[in-house]
């Protein structure tokens, strides 16, 4: 064989080896070893990290719901459109009139420019995740109870990318990308058009995690905020997670806004926990060691707990990506309540015990999971419900609400987000991809309404 054949051939080995390994470690760089059931409940299985080359990227792109197509209810339960043709509405608030508030946002695309997040930036274009942030808020009336929104009206709006919505006494408070703003609200406006008055500032820069939810406390005195991370797991530096990561207490008679609970990498979803009376909130955790980690969580929240972001997860299991570390802080680190599974992106959260669904879904919390993008096979893509037993979770989640993915998992129809009741105390589901509120009802109850 001849040295110019030798050559060809070793580069022909070469070339085959780097495409094999092109295939291996970036089109499918790993792939599940457990089911998303192992890294759900009170125990999760979290096995060893796999930190690969390039993290797995598997994306549903979106197809929208043709007429005729929605979600599928779970047995015994009804699923139809509350209202459609909306601007991707993320969050809802029900206000004590019946009418529903919806904050049509999206980030304000003001994150840290990387190599990194302008991949990030590409796939949030194809999983439908990129669109202009219309910034307002929409109210929707179901005037007649029959469980169909007729009215639609621009109840604020030149907002920032906001979120959280909370209304106390006649002052109802928005919580924008970056601020905290208050407005005057009289029962049953459709619109405001006060000028509103800002509260406070909210941590923000190029904020990475936008999203800022609100919640009031039961003696209407303060508000609880969640305030998201900056980056995935601290890669940015300690410096840019200054008062992020955390869930934050606003006292409205002073303005003054502390800490409540730290190490929450992307909190979203609250509620008080009508049993116990506690704060849960439902947390994305962090990206990047594989599909099998790291459970999303829903866990009570105690005041000057923290939970492990970014040295650790679950307690001490330490990321040793995260440097330089705090051992003495892990040593502190609370492991949370309830896995919800690697990646499912769980993001609203809602307890039960006001809604009119069958008795057995009553007694616990709907959770909102926006489906994941770093995971193979899946995950999420629905709304579940966790039972709870004397105010703590207890038994396997149940599928409330799914079919938001086609039969192959290659598309989505739409991807759930918030949650909220009607006046009749049917489930509102937000979709930000199919650009609907599904309501979801007890079937019995549903002929009922729709014979009378």
């Amino acid at each position: 064989m001849t040295r110019t054949r030798r050559y060809l051939l070793s580069l022909g080995i070469v070339l085959v080896l780097l495409g094999i390994g092109t295939y291996k470690f970036v089109l499918r760089p790993e792939y599940a070893q457990l089911p998303v059931s192992a890294s759900t409940g009170p125990h999760p299985k979290l096995p060893p990290p796999n930190a690969t080359l390039m993290p797995t990227v598997n994306i549903a792109r979106p197809v929208g719901w043709k007429d005729g197509e929605m979600p599928r209810a779970a047995k015994g339960l009804s699923v139809k459109a509350f209202a459609k043709g909306l601007n991707h509405p993320r969050w809802l608030y029900a206000l004590p009139n019946g009418d529903v508030l919806v904050a049509e946002t999206n980030s304000p695309n003001t994150d840290k420019t990387s190599f990194k997040n302008r991949i990030a930036r590409a796939i949030q274009g194809l999983v439908g995740a990129d669109v202009p942030s219309p910034n307002r808020i929409i109210l929707l009336r179901d005037a007649n109870s029959d469980g169909v929104a007729e009215e639609q009206s621009v109840f604020l709006d030149h907002l920032y990318s906001p979120f959280g919505m909370a209304l106390i006494e006649n002052t109802l408070y928005v919580a924008n990308a970056d601020s905290i703003w208050r407005f005057p609200y009289e029962a049953g406006q459709k619109s405001i058009t006060a000028a509103g008055e800002k509260v406070v500032d909210l941590p923000s820069g190029y904020n990475h995690h936008w999203t800022k939810n609100l919640l009031a406390s039961p003696d209407g005195k303060s508000l609880y905020v969640t305030i998201g991370s900056n980056s995935n797991a601290a890669e940015n530096g300690l410096q840019a997670e200054e008062g992020r990561a955390r869930i934050d207490k606003l006292d409205l008679s002073t303005g003054k806004l502390t800490p409540f609970a730290t190490g929450l990498r992307n909190p979203n979803g609250m509620g008080w926990e009508p049993q116990s009376g506690a704060l849960w909130a439902v947390v994305n955790e962090r990206d990047e060691i594989g599909s099998d980690l790291v459970p999303d969580y829903l866990t009570s929240v105690k005041e000057g707990a923290f939970y492990g972001w970014p040295f650790s997860y679950y307690g001490g299991h330490v990321d040793t990506r995260v440097t330089p570390q705090n051992p003495a802080l892990v040593a502190s680190a609370i492991a949370p309540d309830y896995a919800l599974g690697a990646h499912t992106a769980s993001l609203g959260l809602l307890f039960a015990e006001n809604s009119s669904l069958p008795a057995a879904w009553r007694n616990g919390a709907f959770i909102a999971q926006h489906g994941s993008w770093n995971r193979r096979p899946k995950s999420g893509y629905k709304v579940i419900f966790v039972p709870f037993l004397n105010g703590r979770p207890s038994g396997v989640p149940v599928d409330v609400l799914s079919g938001f993915l086609t039969p192959n998992q290659d598309r989505a129809h739409g991807r759930p987000v918030g949650l909220a009741l009607d006046s009749t105390g049917a489930l509102l589901v937000a979709d930000d991809v199919g650009n609907a509120i599904w309501r979801v009802s007890d079937t019995q109850t549903e002929q009922a309404l729709s014979g009378r």
